[in-house]
Parts: C-alpha cells; sequence; structure tokens
C-alpha cells in the first residue's frame, strides 16, 4: 500500500489520523457514544451527539485560533470537547480553560438572553502524567466553594485521563471505563481481541482500527500520521536526553514544539505529493488549507 512498513495489525489512537478514525466520524459515532456514557459513571447518559466544527477562531482577527481533535454536542444541547494530548506542555492547564471558552460563548444568543447555559465537558487524554502519585490517574475538576466544600457550578467539567499511569491488566478490568482505558492506551500493541473486551461495541471498534481494511487513501493518511508522531516521540525523547545530560529541564518544551511543526510540515508535503485528498491532509497534520498550499 504504501512505502512504511507497518507491522502492527491496529492503529495507533494517539496519531491524529487514528484518534479521528476511531472517534471523529459519523460511521464510528456509536464508539464515541459509548467511550463518553463510560466516563460519566451513569450521571449523564448520552444516547445521540452531532459532530461540530473542530476549527475556532477567537471573537476578533488577532485571536488565537483553537483547532479541536473531537468537538460535538449531545441531545440535549450539552457540549463535549475530547483532546488526546500526546506530550506534556508548560501550560497545559491555561489551554484546556482557554478551550473551555469556546463551547461556552457559542451558547451566546442575540436578543433577550437569560444567559442559562447547557453544561460543557473537556476531556483530556493524556499520555503523560500531572505528578508522580500513582494512586490518581482520573481527574473530574469543576469549580468549588472552598469554604464549604461543595460544588459551586456543576455545568463545566473537565475530565483528565493519565494514560501512563493505569496499568491494569487485560484480567484486572472491571467495568466499561476500565475497558476503555486498556484499549486506548494498549490497542497498536495487540495482535488481536482480548476475551475480557466481548462488548458489542469493542467489535465495532477492532473493525475500525483494523489496518488491513484501510482504503489506499486511508492508509497513506496513516501512515503520514504515523510518521508525525514517532518523528515527534524521537525528538522529545531526544531533548529530554540532552536536558538530563545537561543538568537542566530546558529545551524540552523547544523540543516538542520544533518536533510538531517540522513532523506535521514534512509529512503534509509527502502526501501532497501522493495527491492525498486535502481533507485528509488537514485531518492527519492539522495544518491549514493556507499552510498545505504555500508546501
Amino acid at each position: 500500500m504504501g512505502t512504511m512498513d507497518i507491522q502492527d495489525r491496529y492503529i495507533n489512537p494517539y496519531t491524529d489520523f487514528g484518534f479521528k478514525k476511531l472517534f471523529g466520524t459519523e460511521m464510528n459515532k456509536d464508539l464515541l457514544i459509548s467511550f463518553i456514557n463510560s466516563l460519566l459513571h451513569g450521571e449523564e447518559v448520552v444516547m445521540d451527539l452531532t459532530y461540530l466544527n473542530t476549527e475556532h477562531l477567537g471573537t476578533t482577527e488577532a485571536d488565537r485560533r483553537a483547532i479541536f481533535d473531537v468537538y460535538c454536542e449531545t441531545e440535549k444541547g450539552e457540549r463535549i470537547l475530547v483532546e488526546m494530548q500526546r506530550g506534556e506542555q508548560a501550560f497545559f492547564k491555561d489551554r484546556s480553560i482557554y478551550y473551555a471558552t469556546f463551547p461556552i460563548r457559542e451558547q451566546g444568543r442575540r436578543g433577550d438572553w437569560d444567559f442559562e447555559l447547557k453544561a460543557v465537558y473537556v476531556v483530556g487524554i493524556l499520555n503523560f502524567t500531572f505528578d508522580d502519585d500513582k494512586t490518581c490517574f482520573h481527574h473530574e475538576v469543576q469549580l468549588m466553594d472552598r469554604r464549604k466544600k461543595e460544588v459551586f457550578y456543576d455545568k463545566l467539567t473537565f475530565i483528565y485521563l493519565e494514560m501512563p499511569k493505569f496499568t491494569k491488566t487485560e484480567d484486572e478490568l472491571t467495568n466499561m471505563f476500565e475497558k476503555w482505558l486498556f484499549v486506548l492506551r494498549n490497542l497498536s500493541r495487540l495482535m488481536e481481541r482480548p476475551k475480557a473486551l466481548q462488548e458489542r461495541i469493542f467489535t465495532r471498534l477492532f473493525e475500525a482500527a483494523e489496518i488491513a481494511k484501510f482504503t489506499r487513501t486511508e492508509y497513506e493518511a496513516y501512515e503520514g500520521s504515523l510518521k508525525v508522531y514517532r518523528d515527534w516521540k524521537n525528538t522529545i525523547d531526544t531533548a529530554k536526553a540532552k536536558s538530563k545530560a545537561e543538568g537542566k529541564a530546558e529545551g524540552i518544551e523547544e523540543g516538542i514544539e520544533i518536533g510538531e511543526a517540522r513532523g506535521r510540515r514534512e509529512t503534509a508535503k509527502q502526501l501532497k505529493a501522493l495527491g492525498v485528498p486535502i481533507n485528509i491532509i488537514i485531518q492527519s497534520t492539522h495544518l491549514t488549507t493556507e499552510e498545505i498550499a504555500d508546501l
């Protein structure tokens, strides 16, 4: 199919293409619904959802652009933003708060409006850890009254999953939440469907994730996305090793930014040369139409 020898049977969900293939397409909407419901522990049951535009601009042209991995609205009008965060960032929490402002502001109405808002959920699947506390990998954050120790506002929820801390084996999985985390953590390393994942939704997931069933265009897009991920990871590992050897932490964040930018541009060039449709290149690299045209 392509030029890269991909030995894995299933896609890597930490790649842009892999994550959107599983959770960001209408065809696989049931996968996203199941995953979201597993996060909410039955407190809110999502029956259906609609995908929304993932690219957003601020209120002025000078405002920073925000591109979400997956952005959707439930049948109740609640907004859910899901981000796969592949590497640590200096101001990741700030970024989460900033991203949350978009689904909040979009609910504003002209004319008479009483300011009632629908709930907003920001879900971060993190391929890094906040700290060394191995006992806590699942965080649910809301505005709290510090004196009363009570939730002050329950319509804005941040859910963070520190994936490296989730180490349960197949035999230890007890519910759908743990099964979904197991899949996200291990999917690209699996060669067959685990016996513990017998629910119908996982039949759909493994069918969607099997690389051998991709069209040529999908395979080339995934190949490019995987290259971006591997180049980025190599850049990060190199920056960390260099910083450790020099006894300082500077350079890691710079390495992350340089690796991501360089890898995305190079991949876009290759996909463009192969004649891959522009929408697939955008999906795989997160570059804009203008940026791709300038390559």
